[in-house]
């Protein structure tokens, strides 16, 4: 099973996070992602076994939930407020893949999630991010290149204030793939402070 660590935003944000989408409504190629998944991937483990015993090489679900438990309580993060606003891309306005929300406040806890769940995890023989981490919302993917000077403009000129939550805990989620799009479970909740 495909498998991540995440912030989920609570439902009263789903009205304001479509809104910020709507911008993006006419740029062609780009995929918008269901507001009412949106969250805050703090670390993508990619696959995970349901059993250790499976034959592959995937580390299995205990083992990743074990690392969950002991990388929250490490992390040593209270509940705090995370605000959603501003808009960004990966990797870059050149070559846009994935449009964005930004996190304002609330980030360096994030942060502080996101590289102890990564010490954890990669201690398991999961894959360590290639990336520096950004904490964000995906607002939505790009498929093609037809939309770019649309999304460009409005990521230039659009500085929403999408609202604030508050982050009381890391859920550990199954991601299943489907041709409607990915269906979320949640596998695990791990509590702060």
């Amino acid at each position: 099973m495909r498998a991540f660590f995440a912030v989920d935003l609570p439902d009263e944000l789903v009205g304001p996070l479509a809104d910020v989408q709507s911008a993006f409504d006419d740029a062609a190629g780009l995929t918008a992602v269901d507001p009412e998944q949106a969250h805050v991937t703090l670390k993508f483990l990619g696959e995970v076994s349901r059993t250790a015993s499976n034959g592959t090489d995937a580390v299995d679900i205990d083992a990743v939930i074990a690392a969950g438990e002991r990388a929250v309580a490490a992390a040593d993060v209270d509940p705090f407020t995370c605000t959603v606003g501003g808009l960004g891309v990966f990797p870059s306005l050149e070559y846009i893949s994935v449009v964005w929300a930004g996190i304002e406040a609330g980030s360096a806890d994030l942060t502080r999630l996101h590289e102890s769940l990564e010490t954890e995890t990669t201690a398991l023989g999961v894959d360590p991010e290639d990336h520096e981490f950004t904490p964000h919302v995906t607002l939505g993917r790009m498929r093609d290149a037809r939309g770019k000077e649309l999304v460009r403009r409005a990521v230039h000129e659009g500085d929403p204030d999408v609202g604030s939550f508050t982050v009381r805990e890391v859920r550990l989620v199954e991601s299943t793939l489907t041709p409607d799009g990915p269906v979320y479970e949640t596998v695990e909740t791990f509590a702060l402070g």
